[in-house]
């Protein structure tokens, strides 16, 4: 048995993309398909698609959207790396990215001259986003040269702006009603200074001094302070109300990570960065690994935290952020730009990013991985 897809790279991630058509519609059904075809219960998923990192093994379902000025729906899946199973509670903007190139190179979004706009659904959250795709001379391109911090490989352009994002999952931008509060937790001997916040996606931000770390920490020292973030992502899912009673929690939201101020670093590629060349410094966990750069659904946190007065983010720069603020992450700084700001909240977060069309396939799922309708 076998299903088209097509493999993209959005931003620093990679991404299978489906048509709706060619993939059970049935969320369990689905779920069994792509475990099958990534060889997810395999940690190395060697036999299967996956790419054995949480930034590799992602996929998204596409369609036609039937919601009125919205053009694509997407379901994005975070599929799990030697579990088996299939994370459905979040979203991906690195992906988005991807879907929106995708929506325009297949033909589900007409060409409109030098840019095309691409509105997009994530179904998971109802998140919508805007993918300005760089379509100069009013075709594909399969090639460019944007680049992204976390890789020195071109992309088309791709503007992505999150519409509306404060309070997508939670119904609020601060689901305690703090911008700041102090939290207790497993291995921290003293409470832990936090921001919740849900913009792009629910994320906790730890400020990485209560933590006594510096919110800079390399990449090997995020894997060691992996369980211990694990800790707090468990600790202030209940907290958000992002779990039900008795409901055990799961590793993709809220997103965690630490934030602090700006110093001097090397980023993972060896450029050095200078403290006055970024605002703030962010480590976050993509799952339970470290992100090599920064998830863009916690970009758009971070930024939409920087609002808020007294937020962990906005001690960390020292003052108010306004419309651009410039996070610095492992791979490099990303500037994120809010704007249409009222009452505090951000009516767009806008990320310029890169994307490209990797191969279009065939992909081979063990029969056991169909369901018998398909």
């Amino acid at each position: 048995m076998h299903t088209p897809a097509t493999l993209v790279r959005g931003g620093t991630s990679k991404c299978w993309l489906f048509h709706q058509v060619h993939v059970p519609a049935e969320r369990a059904a689905l779920e069994k398909l792509l475990v099958a075809a990534y060889g997810s219960a395999d940690p190395v998923e060697l036999d299967g698609v996956g790419g054995a990192t949480p930034t590799t093994s992602k996929a998204a379902v596409v369609s036609a959207s039937p919601e009125p000025g919205t053009d694509i729906d997407y379901l994005f899946a975070q599929v799990g790396i030697g579990t088996g199973s299939v994370e459905w509670t979040s979203n991906c903007g690195n992906c988005a990215t991807g879907v929106a190139l995708y929506a325009v190179a297949k033909g589900l979004v007409p060409i409109t001259g030098d840019q095309t706009r691409v509105v997009m659904r994530n179904t998971n959250t109802g998140a919508v986003l805007e993918g300005l795709v760089d379509t100069a001379g009013g075709v594909v391109h399969d090639f460019g040269t944007q680049t992204v911090p976390g890789t020195l490989a071109g992309g088309v352009a791709v503007g992505l702006t999150f519409r509306e994002p404060a309070g997508s999952t939670t119904g609020s931008l601060l689901p305690t009603g703090e911008a700041v509060q102090e939290m207790r937790v497993v291995g921290s001997a003293d409470p832990l200074l936090v921001s919740m916040v849900d913009a792009g996606a629910p994320v906790i931000l730890v400020d990485a001094i209560s933590a006594d770390r510096t919110g800079s920490e390399t990449l090997q020292q995020m894997r060691t302070d992996a369980p211990w973030l694990r800790t707090v992502r468990h600790a202030a899912a209940p907290l958000m109300g992002l779990l039900e009673p008795g409901q055990e929690p799961g590793d993709a939201v809220p997103k965690v990570g630490l934030v602090g101020r700006a110093v001097p670093y090397t980023t993972t590629l060896g450029e050095s960065v200078a403290a006055e060349d970024y605002d703030v410094s962010v480590r976050m966990l993509s799952m339970n690994s470290p992100h090599p750069a920064i998830g863009l659904t916690s970009a758009v946190a971070v930024a939409a935290a920087g609002l808020l007065k007294g937020s962990v983010v906005h001690q960390a720069t020292g003052g108010p952020t306004g419309e651009w603020l410039r996070l610095g992450t492992p791979a490099g700084v990303i500037a994120v730009r809010c704007s249409h700001i009222q009452d505090g909240l951000p009516g767009r977060v806008t990320v310029q990013r890169a994307a490209r069309l990797l191969a279009d396939a065939r992909i081979y799922v063990p029969e056991a991985g169909w369901p018998q309708a398909a």
